[in-house]
């Protein structure tokens, strides 16, 4: 009987043993392909230039204010800015809801930093249009940073040369101001966001 049970159990596992032994072997990197994977590695891993959003990372309450045209009254509103690490820690995520002009507004962007550009660079998509604005920038300071975008003038139909300043101004507020053309070309404030994190 005992034997039975050993010959039936060989019958079961031989074939396993057989497949694993039979099983090739991965063939090693070349030193290109290490190289290669290395650099990858490298670019897709966060680092300290991510870790510097941390301050801008939570929920807040936004003042917003709205220029038209030069020396023109603030066209003020509100807001709640959500903002999240995702992707790892690779990208903030901001959702915000307000209003614009009294109607319901709402926009999605992301900020991160390109380990490849070695710049930052964010994404900004809103309820007010179908574009997609996509800025890049670098820090100009410690707790500052300066982006410079285009973004399609809906009235012309042609490219507008924007400006946006980030200021961190500690870690429960950060200001967004934005300057783009008036109607003489030159550069003029058109916005501002006052962030103040809820506690």
């Amino acid at each position: 009987m005992r034997l039975k049970v050993w010959l039936a159990v060989c019958a079961i596992l031989l074939p396993s043993v057989l497949i694993a032994q039979e099983k090739p072997k991965q063939p090693e990197m070349s030193p290109q392909e290490k190289a290669a994977m290395e650099a990858m590695m490298k670019a897709a891993t966060p680092g300290d230039a991510h870790k510097k959003l941390a301050p801008i990372v939570g929920t807040f309450d936004a003042a917003v204010r709205m220029y038209a045209q030069p020396g023109a009254p603030a066209q003020e509103s509100t807001g709640v800015s959500e903002k999240t690490w995702v992707l790892g820690g690779r990208w903030v995520q901001e959702r915000f809801n307000g209003t614009f002009m009294g109607m319901p507004f709402s926009g999605i962007g992301y900020t991160g930093f390109d380990n490849i550009k070695k710049q930052y660079v964010g994404t900004w998509m809103d309820s007010m249009s179908t574009s997609v604005m996509i800025t890049t920038g670098s820090p100009t300071g410690d707790k500052t940073y300066e982006f410079n975008s285009t973004m399609d003038d809906p009235v012309t139909g042609k490219p507008t040369a924007l400006k946006i300043r980030s200021t961190v101004v500690d870690d429960d507020h950060h200001i967004m101001e934005m300057w783009g053309p008036a109607p003489d070309g030159r550069m003029f404030k058109m916005m501002e966001i006052a962030y103040t994190r809820k506690k």
